[in-house]
């Protein structure tokens, strides 16, 4: 009597579907929950960065000139080059998105990896960036220990190696799961019938890429 139960129960709630979870009833509802808890995590996150951002911008007041004399430390090719290569790993990844809805499987791949090669360059070039930073001793607090301009700078630093540290964070983070996606992608996990982890890896993806978008004028063009 409880195996015809289990037999009904299961039937009712979809579980013949692999790609439905056991609490929803539809492949609909359970799209729609997903994309909601992604916006609600990203809210969070917004949160996170902008408190940071408040702090940079009450701090600055605090040190204008030393921001100023600090910032131009900082390389502007470098940082508008990894500004172009996260704009290119958006479009990748909306290309991603758009491959899985259409069910072009080997699409969905490319793009994929397209996305984590231009994450990884990204990283690449913050290498090159940081190294830099620790050579001229360009640190933040007590570890600040470049010779020259205002001592005050390292008040810069702290918030620079914060913001793109957390970002960097973010980068590494993405990677892992586009390489799972990516995975999973390549054993046909995904179709116009279901392709809600591309489509909520994308919005995760997408934030990061705008989070950089207001890092890059903010920490490399405040002059």
């Amino acid at each position: 009597m409880s195996t015809t139960a289990i037999d009904i129960t299961d039937h009712e709630h979809g579980h013949n579907d692999p790609a439905l979870l056991h609490h929803f009833h539809t492949r609909e509802q359970q799209f729609d929950a997903s994309k909601l808890g992604m916006w609600l995590f990203l809210a969070t996150e917004i949160l996170m960065f902008g408190g940071l951002f408040v702090g940079f911008g009450l701090t600055q007041i605090a040190y204008p000139e030393a921001f100023l004399q600090a910032h131009h430390h900082l390389d502007k090719s470098l940082g508008f080059l990894n500004t172009v290569v996260l704009l290119v790993s958006s479009f990748t990844m909306v290309m991603a998105v758009h491959s899985a809805k259409t069910n072009k499987q080997k699409a969905l791949v490319i793009n994929l990896l397209l996305t984590i090669g231009c994450a990884c360059v990204f990283l690449v070039v913050k290498y090159f960036e940081y190294a830099h930073k620790f050579h001229e001793g360009l640190l933040p607090g007590k570890f600040f220990t470049y010779p020259e301009g205002l001592r005050e700078q390292f008040h810069f630093f702290s918030f620079y190696f914060m913001m793109t540290g957390l970002h960097g964070i973010h980068i590494l983070v993405g990677i892992g799961v586009l390489t799972w996606l990516t995975l999973k992608a390549r054993r046909g996990a995904y179709s116009s019938a279901y392709y809600t982890q591309v489509d909520l890896v994308g919005l995760y993806w997408h934030l990061v890429d705008l989070v950089w978008i207001y890092l890059f004028p903010l920490l490399y063009l405040i002059s």
